[in-house]
Protein backbone atom coordinates (compact mmCIF):
# COMPACT_ATOMS: atom_id res chain seq x y z
CA UNK A 1 0.00 0.00 0.00
CA UNK A 2 2.52 2.44 0.64
CA UNK A 3 4.87 1.70 -1.80
CA UNK A 4 1.61 2.19 -4.15
CA UNK A 5 1.14 5.06 -2.55
CA UNK A 6 4.48 6.90 -2.86
CA UNK A 7 4.37 6.01 -6.85
CA UNK A 8 1.17 7.35 -7.41
CA UNK A 9 1.50 10.69 -4.88
CA UNK A 10 5.18 11.16 -5.91
CA UNK A 11 5.90 11.40 -1.52
CA UNK A 12 5.99 9.16 1.27
CA UNK A 13 3.20 8.04 3.46
CA UNK A 14 2.91 9.61 6.99
CA UNK A 15 0.29 8.15 7.96
CA UNK A 16 -2.14 5.11 7.89
CA UNK A 17 -5.23 4.76 9.45
CA UNK A 18 -7.30 1.36 9.22
CA UNK A 19 -10.98 2.02 8.48
CA UNK A 20 -14.48 -0.27 9.62
CA UNK A 21 -15.43 -2.39 7.03
CA UNK A 22 -18.62 -3.45 8.06
CA UNK A 23 -20.57 -5.90 5.88
CA UNK A 24 -16.92 -6.60 3.67
CA UNK A 25 -13.45 -8.82 3.94
CA UNK A 26 -11.81 -6.10 2.68
CA UNK A 27 -9.61 -4.14 4.37
CA UNK A 28 -9.48 -0.26 4.43
CA UNK A 29 -7.16 2.26 4.80
CA UNK A 30 -7.14 6.32 4.62
CA UNK A 31 -3.11 6.70 3.50
CA UNK A 32 -1.66 10.10 4.28
CA UNK A 33 1.15 12.31 2.84
CA UNK A 34 2.37 15.79 3.18
CA UNK A 35 0.16 17.40 0.60
CA UNK A 36 -2.22 14.10 -0.52
CA UNK A 37 -4.42 11.54 0.83
CA UNK A 38 -6.57 8.44 -0.67
CA UNK A 39 -8.40 5.08 0.18
CA UNK A 40 -6.18 1.90 -0.11
CA UNK A 41 -8.17 -1.09 -0.27
CA UNK A 42 -6.63 -4.71 0.02
CA UNK A 43 -8.80 -7.90 -1.58
CA UNK A 44 -7.62 -10.92 -2.33
CA UNK A 45 -10.82 -11.37 -4.80
CA UNK A 46 -9.70 -10.65 -8.03
CA UNK A 47 -12.43 -11.11 -9.65
CA UNK A 48 -14.36 -8.73 -7.33
CA UNK A 49 -11.63 -6.21 -7.81
CA UNK A 50 -11.77 -6.33 -11.89
CA UNK A 51 -15.66 -5.33 -11.14
CA UNK A 52 -15.03 -3.01 -9.17
CA UNK A 53 -12.62 -1.23 -11.30
CA UNK A 54 -14.71 -1.54 -14.62
CA UNK A 55 -18.10 -0.49 -13.03
CA UNK A 56 -16.05 2.51 -11.80
CA UNK A 57 -14.49 3.73 -14.77
CA UNK A 58 -17.72 2.92 -16.62
CA UNK A 59 -20.04 5.12 -14.46
CA UNK A 60 -17.41 8.13 -14.27
CA UNK A 61 -17.75 7.96 -18.16
CA UNK A 62 -21.44 8.48 -17.67
CA UNK A 63 -21.27 11.42 -14.86
CA UNK A 64 -22.00 9.56 -12.04
CA UNK A 65 -19.99 10.44 -8.89
CA UNK A 66 -18.08 7.51 -8.01
CA UNK A 67 -14.38 8.08 -6.76
CA UNK A 68 -11.71 7.84 -8.90
CA UNK A 69 -9.33 4.78 -9.07
CA UNK A 70 -5.61 6.45 -8.98
CA UNK A 71 -3.90 3.14 -8.45
CA UNK A 72 -3.94 -1.02 -8.86
CA UNK A 73 -0.84 -2.99 -7.98
CA UNK A 74 0.19 -6.06 -10.02
CA UNK A 75 -1.43 -7.87 -8.69
CA UNK A 76 -4.79 -6.67 -8.71
CA UNK A 77 -5.60 -7.15 -4.70
CA UNK A 78 -4.27 -3.84 -3.81
CA UNK A 79 -5.40 -0.37 -5.09
CA UNK A 80 -5.94 2.84 -4.21
CA UNK A 81 -9.08 5.15 -4.60
CA UNK A 82 -10.15 9.46 -4.14
CA UNK A 83 -10.63 9.66 -0.12
CA UNK A 84 -14.13 11.12 -0.39
CA UNK A 85 -14.18 11.93 3.53
CA UNK A 86 -16.13 10.07 6.67
CA UNK A 87 -19.65 11.44 6.14
CA UNK A 88 -22.37 9.14 4.42
CA UNK A 89 -25.86 10.14 4.50
CA UNK A 90 -26.16 7.29 7.67
CA UNK A 91 -23.58 9.44 9.84
CA UNK A 92 -24.62 12.55 8.88
CA UNK A 93 -28.24 11.86 10.04
CA UNK A 94 -27.60 10.13 13.22
CA UNK A 95 -25.20 13.03 14.35
CA UNK A 96 -27.66 15.06 13.71
CA UNK A 97 -29.90 12.80 15.80
CA UNK A 98 -27.75 12.53 18.90
CA UNK A 99 -27.59 16.44 18.91
CA UNK A 100 -30.85 16.71 19.02
CA UNK A 101 -31.96 17.81 15.88
CA UNK A 102 -34.55 16.58 13.84
CA UNK A 103 -33.70 15.08 11.16
CA UNK A 104 -36.96 14.25 9.06
CA UNK A 105 -35.85 17.77 7.06
CA UNK A 106 -32.79 16.84 6.11
CA UNK A 107 -33.64 13.00 5.64
CA UNK A 108 -35.99 13.99 3.15
CA UNK A 109 -33.54 16.35 0.79
CA UNK A 110 -30.55 14.03 1.06
CA UNK A 111 -33.09 10.68 0.12
CA UNK A 112 -34.49 12.70 -2.59
CA UNK A 113 -30.98 13.44 -4.06
CA UNK A 114 -30.39 10.12 -3.48
CA UNK A 115 -33.12 9.06 -5.44
CA UNK A 116 -32.64 11.70 -8.48
CA UNK A 117 -29.16 10.14 -8.82
CA UNK A 118 -30.26 6.21 -8.83
CA UNK A 119 -32.85 7.33 -11.08
CA UNK A 120 -30.41 8.43 -13.52
CA UNK A 121 -27.80 5.36 -12.66
CA UNK A 122 -30.62 2.68 -13.13
CA UNK A 123 -30.38 3.87 -16.92
CA UNK A 124 -27.72 5.90 -18.06
CA UNK A 125 -25.81 2.88 -16.84
CA UNK A 126 -27.96 0.17 -18.35
CA UNK A 127 -25.46 -0.25 -21.71
CA UNK A 128 -22.64 -1.42 -19.67
CA UNK A 129 -21.59 -4.53 -20.62
CA UNK A 130 -22.58 -7.34 -17.48
CA UNK A 131 -20.00 -9.68 -18.59
CA UNK A 132 -17.77 -8.09 -16.49
CA UNK A 133 -20.12 -8.22 -12.94
CA UNK A 134 -19.52 -10.62 -9.86
CA UNK A 135 -20.12 -12.85 -9.26
CA UNK A 136 -22.78 -12.84 -11.92
CA UNK A 137 -23.80 -11.23 -14.84
CA UNK A 138 -27.73 -10.66 -13.87
CA UNK A 139 -29.58 -10.83 -10.89
CA UNK A 140 -31.42 -13.95 -12.03
CA UNK A 141 -32.91 -17.27 -10.25
CA UNK A 142 -29.22 -18.49 -9.49
CA UNK A 143 -28.78 -14.96 -7.26
CA UNK A 144 -32.55 -14.77 -5.46
CA UNK A 145 -31.67 -18.64 -5.13
CA UNK A 146 -28.50 -17.84 -3.30
CA UNK A 147 -29.92 -14.92 -0.80
CA UNK A 148 -33.05 -17.50 -0.08
CA UNK A 149 -30.50 -19.88 1.06
CA UNK A 150 -28.54 -17.43 2.73
CA UNK A 151 -32.14 -16.43 5.13
CA UNK A 152 -32.97 -19.85 5.19
CA UNK A 153 -29.02 -21.72 6.57
CA UNK A 154 -28.11 -18.10 8.57
CA UNK A 155 -31.33 -17.36 9.96
CA UNK A 156 -33.92 -19.38 10.07
CA UNK A 157 -31.75 -22.26 11.02
CA UNK A 158 -29.31 -20.26 13.64
CA UNK A 159 -32.58 -18.57 15.37
CA UNK A 160 -34.52 -21.84 15.31
CA UNK A 161 -37.05 -20.67 13.25
CA UNK A 162 -39.25 -23.85 12.04
CA UNK A 163 -39.99 -24.60 8.76
CA UNK A 164 -40.33 -28.14 6.42
CA UNK A 165 -37.35 -28.03 3.59
CA UNK A 166 -39.74 -29.24 0.67
CA UNK A 167 -42.36 -26.94 1.40
CA UNK A 168 -40.08 -24.05 1.76
CA UNK A 169 -38.30 -24.75 -1.43
CA UNK A 170 -41.36 -24.78 -3.62
CA UNK A 171 -42.32 -21.28 -2.08
CA UNK A 172 -39.06 -19.89 -2.93
CA UNK A 173 -39.36 -20.85 -6.62
CA UNK A 174 -42.83 -19.04 -6.77
CA UNK A 175 -41.62 -16.05 -5.10
CA UNK A 176 -38.73 -15.95 -7.55
CA UNK A 177 -40.74 -16.73 -10.37
CA UNK A 178 -43.17 -13.60 -9.65
CA UNK A 179 -40.41 -11.38 -8.94
CA UNK A 180 -38.40 -12.19 -12.36
CA UNK A 181 -42.03 -11.73 -14.48
CA UNK A 182 -40.79 -8.24 -14.85
CA UNK A 183 -38.58 -5.93 -17.14
CA UNK A 184 -34.76 -7.03 -15.20
CA UNK A 185 -32.73 -4.97 -17.47
CA UNK A 186 -31.78 -1.70 -15.83
CA UNK A 187 -28.56 -1.49 -14.15
CA UNK A 188 -29.05 -3.26 -10.55
CA UNK A 189 -26.58 -1.26 -7.83
CA UNK A 190 -27.36 -4.42 -5.69
CA UNK A 191 -26.26 -2.43 -1.93
CA UNK A 192 -28.15 1.49 -2.76
CA UNK A 193 -28.30 2.03 0.90
CA UNK A 194 -27.19 5.02 3.11
CA UNK A 195 -24.28 3.66 4.45
CA UNK A 196 -22.97 3.61 0.91
CA UNK A 197 -23.26 7.20 -0.08
CA UNK A 198 -20.97 9.90 0.70
CA UNK A 199 -21.73 13.18 1.00
CA UNK A 200 -18.78 16.00 0.42
CA UNK A 201 -19.25 19.55 -0.37
CA UNK A 202 -22.90 18.91 -1.02
CA UNK A 203 -22.79 16.49 -3.52
CA UNK A 204 -23.90 12.88 -3.15
CA UNK A 205 -20.84 10.09 -4.34
CA UNK A 206 -21.42 6.69 -4.42
CA UNK A 207 -19.14 3.62 -3.22
CA UNK A 208 -19.31 -0.19 -3.12
CA UNK A 209 -20.88 -1.10 -6.02
CA UNK A 210 -18.82 -4.11 -6.59
CA UNK A 211 -21.60 -6.48 -6.42
CA UNK A 212 -23.75 -4.23 -9.26
CA UNK A 213 -25.02 -6.55 -12.07
CA UNK A 214 -28.57 -6.67 -14.42
CA UNK A 215 -31.80 -6.69 -12.82
CA UNK A 216 -35.05 -5.06 -11.70
CA UNK A 217 -35.54 -1.48 -10.63
CA UNK A 218 -37.36 -1.96 -7.73
CA UNK A 219 -34.53 -3.80 -5.89
CA UNK A 220 -32.26 -0.24 -4.92
CA UNK A 221 -35.21 1.56 -4.20
CA UNK A 222 -36.30 -1.76 -1.44
CA UNK A 223 -32.06 -1.24 -0.54
CA UNK A 224 -32.28 2.47 0.24
CA UNK A 225 -35.55 3.12 1.82
CA UNK A 226 -35.70 -0.38 3.88
CA UNK A 227 -31.97 -0.85 4.99
CA UNK A 228 -33.07 -1.59 8.77
CA UNK A 229 -30.94 0.90 10.86
CA UNK A 230 -31.39 3.69 8.99
CA UNK A 231 -35.09 3.48 10.22
CA UNK A 232 -36.92 5.90 7.60
CA UNK A 233 -40.32 7.27 8.66
CA UNK A 234 -43.20 4.83 7.30
CA UNK A 235 -45.04 7.69 6.13
CA UNK A 236 -41.51 8.79 4.26
CA UNK A 237 -40.98 5.74 2.58
CA UNK A 238 -44.49 5.84 1.36
CA UNK A 239 -43.78 9.89 0.25
CA UNK A 240 -40.30 9.01 -1.21
CA UNK A 241 -41.55 5.85 -3.34
CA UNK A 242 -44.24 8.78 -4.92
CA UNK A 243 -41.58 10.83 -5.43
CA UNK A 244 -38.92 7.96 -7.30
CA UNK A 245 -41.77 7.19 -9.57
CA UNK A 246 -42.57 11.04 -10.17
CA UNK A 247 -39.35 10.85 -11.17
CA UNK A 248 -39.09 8.29 -13.27
CA UNK A 249 -42.20 9.21 -15.11
CA UNK A 250 -40.70 12.94 -16.01
CA UNK A 251 -37.50 11.60 -16.90
CA UNK A 252 -38.89 8.34 -19.32
CA UNK A 253 -42.39 8.33 -20.20
CA UNK A 254 -45.36 6.62 -18.34
CA UNK A 255 -45.60 3.87 -16.41
CA UNK A 256 -48.14 1.81 -14.61
CA UNK A 257 -47.29 3.16 -10.55
CA UNK A 258 -49.81 0.40 -9.07
CA UNK A 259 -47.99 -2.61 -10.62
CA UNK A 260 -44.79 -1.12 -9.78
CA UNK A 261 -45.80 -0.78 -6.41
CA UNK A 262 -46.96 -4.60 -6.25
CA UNK A 263 -43.55 -5.72 -7.46
CA UNK A 264 -41.75 -2.93 -5.46
CA UNK A 265 -42.90 -4.43 -2.15
CA UNK A 266 -42.19 -8.25 -3.14
CA UNK A 267 -38.34 -6.72 -3.46
CA UNK A 268 -39.00 -5.15 -0.41
CA UNK A 269 -39.29 -8.93 1.18
CA UNK A 270 -36.70 -10.12 -0.94
CA UNK A 271 -33.83 -7.65 -0.15
CA UNK A 272 -35.26 -8.31 3.50
CA UNK A 273 -34.40 -11.79 3.54
CA UNK A 274 -30.81 -11.13 2.58
CA UNK A 275 -30.04 -8.74 5.17
CA UNK A 276 -31.49 -11.23 7.58
CA UNK A 277 -29.47 -13.31 6.34
CA UNK A 278 -26.34 -11.08 6.65
CA UNK A 279 -27.41 -10.28 9.99
CA UNK A 280 -27.05 -13.89 11.25
CA UNK A 281 -23.93 -14.87 9.14
CA UNK A 282 -22.10 -11.57 10.06
CA UNK A 283 -23.91 -10.93 13.28
CA UNK A 284 -24.29 -14.44 14.94
CA UNK A 285 -21.09 -16.47 13.43
CA UNK A 286 -18.60 -13.37 12.37
CA UNK A 287 -19.56 -11.73 15.80
CA UNK A 288 -20.22 -8.18 14.26
CA UNK A 289 -21.94 -6.44 16.93
CA UNK A 290 -23.30 -3.93 13.96
CA UNK A 291 -25.27 -6.61 12.30
CA UNK A 292 -26.90 -8.42 15.82
CA UNK A 293 -28.04 -4.47 16.45
CA UNK A 294 -29.96 -4.46 13.21
CA UNK A 295 -31.77 -6.96 13.49
CA UNK A 296 -34.80 -5.76 15.58
CA UNK A 297 -35.29 -3.14 13.21
CA UNK A 298 -35.30 -5.47 10.47
CA UNK A 299 -37.83 -8.16 12.23
CA UNK A 300 -39.79 -4.45 12.89
CA UNK A 301 -39.99 -3.28 9.09
CA UNK A 302 -40.92 -7.00 8.38
CA UNK A 303 -43.40 -7.15 10.89
CA UNK A 304 -45.27 -3.52 9.51
CA UNK A 305 -45.12 -5.20 5.53
CA UNK A 306 -46.75 -8.32 6.66
CA UNK A 307 -49.29 -6.21 8.29
CA UNK A 308 -50.01 -3.71 5.65
CA UNK A 309 -49.42 -5.37 1.98
CA UNK A 310 -51.03 -8.05 0.57
CA UNK A 311 -48.48 -10.14 -2.24
CA UNK A 312 -50.36 -11.62 -5.17
CA UNK A 313 -48.64 -14.77 -5.34
CA UNK A 314 -49.15 -17.89 -3.21
CA UNK A 315 -46.29 -18.54 -0.94
CA UNK A 316 -47.75 -19.45 2.33
CA UNK A 317 -45.19 -21.63 3.93
CA UNK A 318 -42.69 -18.83 3.51
CA UNK A 319 -45.54 -16.85 4.83
CA UNK A 320 -45.45 -18.56 7.87
CA UNK A 321 -41.83 -18.31 8.42
CA UNK A 322 -42.03 -14.74 7.74
CA UNK A 323 -44.73 -14.46 11.04
CA UNK A 324 -42.69 -16.61 13.24
CA UNK A 325 -40.04 -14.46 13.00
CA UNK A 326 -42.22 -11.75 13.85
CA UNK A 327 -43.31 -13.56 17.18
CA UNK A 328 -39.24 -14.36 18.49
CA UNK A 329 -39.15 -13.32 22.40
CA UNK A 330 -36.36 -12.00 21.47
CA UNK A 331 -38.25 -8.86 19.40
CA UNK A 332 -41.54 -8.97 20.48
CA UNK A 333 -43.49 -5.85 19.59
CA UNK A 334 -44.76 -5.83 23.00
CA UNK A 335 -41.54 -6.10 25.89
CA UNK A 336 -43.04 -5.41 29.29
CA UNK A 337 -40.76 -7.71 31.49
CA UNK A 338 -36.92 -8.02 31.56
CA UNK A 339 -36.06 -11.48 30.59
CA UNK A 340 -32.81 -13.05 32.12
CA UNK A 341 -31.06 -15.47 30.03
CA UNK A 342 -29.04 -17.64 31.96
CA UNK A 343 -26.45 -19.80 29.96
CA UNK A 344 -24.00 -22.68 31.25
CA UNK A 345 -21.24 -23.24 29.01
CA UNK A 346 -18.04 -24.73 28.21
CA UNK A 347 -14.89 -22.82 27.56
CA UNK A 348 -13.83 -25.22 25.26
CA UNK A 349 -16.24 -24.45 22.63
CA UNK A 350 -16.56 -20.52 23.81
CA UNK A 351 -18.39 -17.88 25.30
CA UNK A 352 -22.16 -17.76 24.46
CA UNK A 353 -23.33 -14.82 21.69
CA UNK A 354 -25.68 -12.50 22.92
CA UNK A 355 -28.02 -12.37 19.91
CA UNK A 356 -29.93 -9.71 20.49
CA UNK A 357 -27.39 -7.32 20.46
CA UNK A 358 -27.33 -5.91 23.58
CA UNK A 359 -23.63 -6.66 23.90
CA UNK A 360 -23.88 -6.50 27.87
CA UNK A 361 -24.51 -8.89 30.95
CA UNK A 362 -22.30 -10.82 32.65
CA UNK A 363 -19.35 -14.07 32.14
CA UNK A 364 -18.71 -15.64 35.42
CA UNK A 365 -15.63 -18.18 35.46
CA UNK A 366 -16.09 -21.33 37.98
CA UNK A 367 -13.38 -23.03 36.67
CA UNK A 368 -11.42 -21.65 40.51
CA UNK A 369 -14.13 -23.88 42.08
CA UNK A 370 -14.15 -27.48 43.07
CA UNK A 371 -14.47 -29.99 40.39
CA UNK A 372 -16.35 -33.35 40.52
CA UNK A 373 -15.76 -34.11 36.61
CA UNK A 374 -12.22 -35.44 37.97
CA UNK A 375 -13.89 -38.25 40.01
CA UNK A 376 -15.14 -41.01 38.46
CA UNK A 377 -18.64 -41.73 40.15
CA UNK A 378 -19.21 -37.86 38.71
CA UNK A 379 -18.16 -38.00 35.10
CA UNK A 380 -21.86 -39.37 33.57
CA UNK A 381 -23.16 -36.66 36.05
CA UNK A 382 -24.08 -33.49 35.52
CA UNK A 383 -25.00 -30.18 37.50
CA UNK A 384 -28.75 -30.68 38.19
CA UNK A 385 -27.99 -34.11 39.49
CA UNK A 386 -28.31 -34.91 42.78
CA UNK A 387 -24.88 -36.35 44.18
CA UNK A 388 -23.36 -33.55 41.86
CA UNK A 389 -25.66 -31.19 44.05
CA UNK A 390 -24.64 -32.74 47.18
CA UNK A 391 -21.01 -32.37 46.62
CA UNK A 392 -21.27 -28.90 46.00
CA UNK A 393 -22.77 -28.37 49.14
CA UNK A 394 -20.07 -30.27 50.89
CA UNK A 395 -17.78 -27.18 49.39
CA UNK A 396 -18.53 -23.86 51.29
CA UNK A 397 -16.11 -22.03 48.86
CA UNK A 398 -18.80 -22.41 45.92
CA UNK A 399 -21.74 -21.00 48.11
CA UNK A 400 -19.21 -18.01 48.83
CA UNK A 401 -18.67 -17.78 44.74
CA UNK A 402 -22.70 -17.56 44.23
CA UNK A 403 -23.51 -15.23 47.74
CA UNK A 404 -21.26 -12.80 45.49
CA UNK A 405 -22.68 -13.60 41.98
CA UNK A 406 -26.49 -12.98 43.41
CA UNK A 407 -25.44 -9.63 44.42
CA UNK A 408 -23.76 -8.44 41.73
CA UNK A 409 -26.50 -9.80 38.97
CA UNK A 410 -29.43 -8.36 42.09
CA UNK A 411 -28.04 -5.27 41.37
CA UNK A 412 -28.01 -4.99 38.09
CA UNK A 413 -31.45 -6.78 37.72
CA UNK A 414 -33.22 -4.29 40.08
CA UNK A 415 -31.69 -1.78 37.81
CA UNK A 416 -32.43 -3.09 34.97
CA UNK A 417 -36.20 -3.03 35.89
CA UNK A 418 -36.23 0.30 37.05
CA UNK A 419 -35.08 1.75 33.68
CA UNK A 420 -37.17 -0.59 31.50
CA UNK A 421 -34.58 -2.58 30.16
CA UNK A 422 -35.72 -5.84 28.89
CA UNK A 423 -32.66 -8.24 28.27
CA UNK A 424 -29.54 -9.44 30.47
CA UNK A 425 -27.60 -12.53 29.87
CA UNK A 426 -25.37 -14.38 32.46
CA UNK A 427 -23.15 -16.92 31.45
CA UNK A 428 -21.66 -19.70 33.64
CA UNK A 429 -18.56 -21.35 32.17
CA UNK A 430 -16.77 -23.86 33.32
CA UNK A 431 -14.16 -27.04 31.40
CA UNK A 432 -16.34 -29.25 30.64
CA UNK A 433 -19.72 -27.09 30.62
CA UNK A 434 -21.11 -29.81 32.68
CA UNK A 435 -20.93 -29.56 35.92
CA UNK A 436 -19.95 -26.28 38.12
CA UNK A 437 -21.07 -24.20 35.53
CA UNK A 438 -24.88 -25.68 35.48
CA UNK A 439 -24.89 -25.98 38.69
CA UNK A 440 -24.17 -22.33 38.95
CA UNK A 441 -26.70 -21.30 36.64
CA UNK A 442 -29.20 -23.46 38.17
CA UNK A 443 -29.11 -21.81 41.31
CA UNK A 444 -28.84 -18.04 40.13
CA UNK A 445 -32.07 -18.40 38.05
CA UNK A 446 -33.87 -20.22 40.89
CA UNK A 447 -32.66 -17.14 43.17
CA UNK A 448 -33.95 -14.88 40.06
CA UNK A 449 -36.54 -16.16 39.88
CA UNK A 450 -37.80 -15.90 43.51
CA UNK A 451 -36.70 -12.58 44.25
CA UNK A 452 -37.87 -10.48 41.15
CA UNK A 453 -40.09 -9.69 38.66
CA UNK A 454 -38.50 -10.94 36.27
CA UNK A 455 -38.30 -13.86 33.20
CA UNK A 456 -35.65 -16.28 33.58
CA UNK A 457 -34.86 -18.50 30.77
CA UNK A 458 -31.77 -21.55 31.44
CA UNK A 459 -29.76 -22.46 28.34
CA UNK A 460 -27.61 -25.66 29.39
CA UNK A 461 -25.67 -25.72 26.27
CA UNK A 462 -23.62 -29.10 26.96
CA UNK A 463 -26.21 -30.87 29.35
CA UNK A 464 -28.71 -30.23 26.44
CA UNK A 465 -26.37 -32.48 23.91
CA UNK A 466 -26.70 -35.34 26.49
Amino acid sequence: MEQLFEQWAGEPCLRKIQLTANGSNRLYFRLEGETKSCIAAVNRNVRENESFFYFADQMRQRGVNVPEVYAISDDRQTYLQQDLGNVTIYTFLNSRESNGMDVNEAMRDLYRQAIDQLVVIQSTCRDIDFSHAYPRAAFDRQSLQWDMNYFKYYFLRLFHIPFDEDLLEKDFQRFIDYLLDDDCTFFMYRDFQSRNIMVQDGKLYFIDFQGARQGAPHYDLASLLYSSKSNVPEEMRKELLEYYLDRRIARYGEMDREAFKKKYYAYVLARMMQAMGAYGYRGVIEKKEYFVKSIPFAVENLRHILETVELPVEIPHLQSTWQAICQMPEYSATKERLRVSVFSFSYRKGIPFDKTGNGGGFVFDCRALPNPGLFDEYKSLCGRDAEVIEFFEQHPETEDFLEMVRKVVGFSVERYIEKGYTRLMVNFGCTGGRHRSVYCAEQVAQYLHRNYDCEVVLHHLEYSKL
